[in-house]
């Protein structure tokens, strides 16, 4: 009496097993570093689509926010006069690495206002995937 016995073996698991090992080894860095750089890139946008925002209350106000009001007077009015608000559809995002964007004013170090996030570590300074996104700094464009 003969019995189908149908499978795998084990040496064609391994080489199965082996090869998706070499896959994964192989294209998986350059997937995860795509995914800091469209960190990088959803953080400028922001930051760009926020000084729009700041300089369509400052038209409305005649001054940006102080650094006390922060980037909250953009949905909320600080009880300005000629706040025509929310200057944002939504409430103000926070940066895609989950932290809050830190904004100062009036003036700022760099410019008129300082609008930036510390990137994927959360403190100032960093490289690659942890260095500040700044709306000051035109060379990260």
């Amino acid at each position: 009496m003969f019995v189908d016995q149908r499978g795998f073996t084990l040496i064609e698991l391994l080489v199965v097993i082996i090869v998706l090992g070499l896959l994964v080894g192989l294209v998986g860095p350059r997937l995860f570093g795509r995914v800091g750089q469209s960190k990088q890139a959803a953080a400028r946008a922001q930051i760009e689509l926020l000084g729009a925002a700041l300089d369509q209350y400052r038209l409305d106000i005649g001054a940006y926010p102080n650094s006390g009001q922060g980037l909250d007077a953009l949905q909320r009015n600080p009880n300005a006069p000629n706040w025509s608000g929310p200057y944002l559809k939504k409430a103000v995002p926070k940066d895609p690495w989950g932290n809050q964007y830190k904004y100062r004013c009036c003036p700022g170090q760099n410019g008129e206002y300082d609008l930036w996030s510390e990137g994927g570590d959360g403190a100032p300074g960093g490289e690659g995937e942890n260095a500040d996104i700044t709306s000051w700094d035109s060379s990260q464009r």
